[in-house]
């Protein structure tokens, strides 16, 4: 009773000292893309991109100024028959339109690199995402591998300790000598220390994911559901297929290809002359007013520039723009390739995996039956104390190899998604029915309450 009433009081006083908050996978997918400062870096990105897209358009738009100058003289000067030629003071403004056009379309070109740069921004965004998603699935089974390694660990101190007070006891009633005794002793001890290592191997798995997604230290996860992939679901050719199509770095790099020549036409529209045009209003008053004051004119100026020599400078950039155009194509094409070597290497661990977890599940399977009979055995004096720590032994192992396999199939089944570029839609799409099953829930509440 006393019990009760403290962990009421606790829970009262202390919620999140009593219920440490719970999440599955989805729920620190939600909160690393929310959260992540990773993402949140290529945001910026995009959003500096966008800028760029501003900055672009300003160049197609003319440039509205006003100007306005004053001039004192040291005296007033005077013409012929006497009359005022310099005023004392002179005062002028006015407005000013300036647009300048390459006749070559630069700055069109300009608007239409920008416009490319934020779709390559974008598919930048979803590769920090989808890449920021896989760490995270990493750490997040890597806690339930370290949860279940600890219970491994208790698990196999338990035993040992049962081993160990069996062994005492056939000891004094003289069935064993002294080193079973002392061997069984010597095992508990080494389990003991594999329990504190698991408990530490947790802490820090923890530490690594709230780091990631950035959550308080005290709280817990829940195991996703097991996911079993048929062979029929992943099929090498279809996969690499769908990576072409899909994976956002090599639409990224596709975009990277137009840009780089589209800014080679940028750079040789710099051989083209500059059409400008100035449109102006001013007003002028001088004190005190000469004959030849004009106090409004609004008039236009239409200019031609064209450099002939500017030292090779265009030329230059020329050039540059083209080798720049070639390492787009060459990157393109190593990526297509690294893309085909990282899909055939998740595809081939997914099979592995697969077929190792059939494997390692009848061996833990085995292991677990060998352990029962040599217990038994020991307890009716047919196995010596060696034989029963030897069947632990292969226990712990099998049970610590199975809980790898398991996971590392989970994870595989991921790596697979990451690696065709669907990893980011199916969180999306998962995210997306779990937001609407909610509002449909809470209307039919809602509905009920007005019943």
């Amino acid at each position: 009773m006393k019990r009760v009433v403290f962990f009421l009081l606790m829970a009262i006083l202390f919620p999140s000292s009593v219920y440490a908050a719970e999440y599955s996978l989805d729920d620190l997918y939600k909160i690393a893309l929310d959260r992540s400062e990773r993402i949140k870096i290529s945001e910026e990105d995009l959003y500096i991109a966008e800028r760029g897209k501003d900055k672009a358009t300003a160049a197609l738009l003319p440039t509205v100024s006003a100007f306005s100058d004053y001039t004192k003289y040291n005296k007033k000067k005077f013409g012929s028959a006497n009359s005022l030629i310099q005023p004392e003071s002179s005062t002028t403004w006015g407005v000013r339109l300036d647009q300048s056009l390459s006749l070559s379309g630069r700055e069109i070109t300009g608007f239409k690199i920008s416009k490319e740069n934020i779709e390559k921004s974008r598919y930048d965004l979803n590769t920090v995402k989808e890449n920021y998603l896989f760490t995270v699935s990493s750490a997040y089974y890597d806690v339930l591998k370290a949860k279940k390694n600890l219970d491994i660990a208790r698990a196999n101190r338990e035993r040992l300790t049962k081993h160990r007070d069996a062994a005492a006891i056939r000891l004094k009633v003289g069935e064993v000598t002294k080193t079973d005794l002392l061997r069984a002793e010597a095992e508990l001890s080494g389990s003991q220390s594999e329990v504190v290592r698991a408990e530490n191997g947790l802490k820090l798995a923890k530490a690594v994911l709230a780091r990631l997604v950035g959550l308080n230290r005290d709280y817990d996860i829940k195991a996703a559901d097991f996911k079993k992939e048929t062979l029929e679901e992943f099929v090498l050719g279809s996969l690499i297929e769908k990576a072409i199509t899909e994976r956002a770095e090599l639409k990224s790099f596709n975009l990277q290809k137009s840009i780089a020549e589209e800014q080679v036409t940028f750079a040789k529209g710099a051989y083209w002359p500059t059409l400008s045009i100035q449109g102006v209003y001013a007003r002028a008053d001088e004190s005190p007013a000469t004959a030849s004051l004009v106090k409004e004119d609004i008039f236009g100026v239409l200019s031609l520039t064209f450099p002939f020599f500017e030292g090779g400078l265009r030329k230059a950039e020329v050039r540059e723009a083209e080798a720049k155009q070639r390492q787009a194509e060459l990157a393109f094409e190593d990526l297509k390739k690294s893309i085909t070597v990282e899909v055939e290497s998740a595809y081939l661990d997914f099979m592995t995996q697969k077929d190792v977890l059939k494997s390692l599940e009848d061996q833990l399977k085995f292991a677990r039956e060998n352990f029962n009979s040599v217990s038994k055995q020991y307890a009716f004096g047919l196995a010596n104390s060696i034989d029963v720590i030897d069947s632990n032994t292969l226990l712990v192992t099998a049970e610590r190899q199975f809980t790898d396999a398991h996971y590392n199939y989970q994870l595989s089944i991921l790596k697979v998604e990451k690696t065709t570029g669907t990893l980011l839609k199916t969180v999306i799409s998962q995210q997306s029915k779990v937001m609407s099953q909610n509002i449909h829930e809470k209307e039919g509440e809602q509905k009920l309450e007005k019943d």
